[in-house]
């Protein structure tokens, strides 16, 4: 099983930046595809964006052209570039190791981080 662990979270303000990082160790993290999620208070756990192992990529369709995934194969090392935040992207984002199913099927996703906490201020 996969160790993953998320940092980068903060508090910013609505248009800000923030950068998030998911240190993988444990597993061959160039063999697997990713994901991250977020979970805002009282709502489900949602999908927001995947990579695979080649660094193909996709995203949520409210998080499309602010948000960028990307990948460091070399430092076993995952990302999340959000840019133009918005109030509504505050919420506990998550890393995970992507194994089956479609990418944004929680099921198919086989370890997670515990999360980082992203608060945007209006």
């Amino acid at each position: 099983q996969g160790h993953l662990v998320e940092s980068g979270g903060g508090l910013v303000q609505t248009g800000g930046s923030l950068r998030l990082s998911c240190a993988a160790s444990g597993f061959s993290f160039d063999s697997y595809s990713m994901g991250w999620f977020r979970q805002a208070p009282g709502k489900e756990r949602e999908w927001v964006a995947w990579i695979s192992t080649i660094s193909t990529t996709t995203y949520t369709d409210f998080v499309k052209g602010r948000f960028i995934i990307s990948r460091d194969n070399t430092n076993n090392t995952l990302y999340l570039q959000m840019d133009s935040l918005k109030p509504e992207d505050t919420a506990v984002y998550y890393c995970a190791r992507h194994y089956r199913n479609s990418a944004f099927d929680l099921s198919g996703y086989d370890s997670w981080g515990p999360g980082t906490q992203v608060t945007v201020s209006s």
